[in-house]
């Protein structure tokens, strides 16, 4: 008898990396998908999902955008090619989107935001980055009062459904 195949732990397609904190602190007012200038040796990292863009963010330098202080960990694959793990990593947008983008954030006062990296069906890896204005106190103290009533309503309504 043939022993069970094993399942990769390596992301093909989906999110590696999600900043779950960033709907959280501001309100997302809009999302862009970016392409991100990787090494082949980050790309086989992220696969592995252990990158950290909590503390990341976008930011402009020489007329382009870059991703800051996000956290790729070393490949331990044997690979010879080692690189900085929170190195800026250069953002690929049309320029329009790039106009548009950093407008923006000179007009409005709104921050850059990176929501997540993850993989599109083909395995490119691919960031999604939010226009995002940051909350106040009483406007998260909202979102948690929202969120509680919607897991509460959900709950009653499954209650309610076994009863009859």
């Amino acid at each position: 008898m043939a022993s069970p195949k094993k399942k990769s732990t390596l992301i093909s397609h989906g999110i590696a990396a999600q900043n779950r904190k960033a709907r959280f602190n501001y309100t997302i007012i809009e999302t862009v998908e970016a392409g991100l200038v990787l090494k082949g040796a980050e790309v086989k990292s992220l696969r592995h999902g252990r990158a950290t863009i909590t503390e990341a963010y976008a930011g402009e330098r020489d007329g382009e955008l870059w991703l800051l202080n996000a956290y790729i960990p070393e490949y331990q694959g044997g690979v010879l090619s080692r690189f900085e793990t929170k190195a800026p990593r250069k953002l690929l947008l049309h320029r329009k989107q790039m106009a548009h983008l950093l407008g923006a954030v000179s007009r409005d006062g709104v921050s850059l935001v990176p929501l997540d990296i993850h993989f599109n069906k083909r395995g490119v890896a691919k960031l999604t980055l939010g226009l995002g204005q940051g909350r106040k106190k009483e406007d998260k103290r909202h979102a948690i009062a929202e969120r509680d009533w919607q897991r509460d309503k959900a709950r009653l309504m499954r209650s309610k459904g076994k009863d009859f």
